[in-house]
């Protein structure tokens, strides 16, 4: 039987990896100056922060499910971790959701992108890939003690 833990440990891998994808190809598009491929960056960004809110929303059901079962070695400090860093990550995700939304809007008659504009994207991009990734990390850390820092 599914429950909300299951649904979150299946959806959970789009943001880690959704966010270093779209970073791939809008660096490729930059790389080969192409508006074309910067633009589907930003699409996959989009895309990326839509799916990502399924992803924090199940996150709270997952966790009464776990709190519930009483698992060994399950605290409720390692929850809060993750939780605490989810909510960060959401929160980069979304703007960098947002500016590349922005951005398809205000230059998909000229395609080019300015300077600052990729700057903004790629220091976004980068800084939720990190964000999320640290949070996967600690995620994992609730229940594979194999990967936990020792505290």
């Amino acid at each position: 039987m599914i429950n909300w833990t299951h649904v979150h440990l299946m959806i959970n891998h789009f943001p880690v990896i959704g966010v270093l994808g779209a970073i791939l190809v809008f660096g490729y598009g930059l790389v080969r100056k192409s508006d074309e491929v910067k633009l589907l960056g930003l699409g996959l960004f989009v895309l990326i922060a839509l799916i990502t809110i399924p992803v924090y929303l199940t996150g709270g059901a997952a966790e009464k499910v776990v709190k519930d079962m009483n698992l060994p070695g399950v605290t409720e400090s390692y929850i809060g971790d993750h939780e605490d860093l989810a909510s960060a990550a959401l929160a980069l995700i979304e703007l960098l959701g947002v500016a590349a939304l922005g951005g398809l809007f205000l230059f998909r008659k000229s395609g080019a992108l300015p300077r600052w504009y990729i700057t903004l994207v790629l220091v976004l991009s980068l800084a939720a890939a990190g964000t999320v990734g640290l949070t996967a990390n600690l995620g994992g850390q609730i229940r594979h003690t194999e990967i936990r820092e020792p505290r």
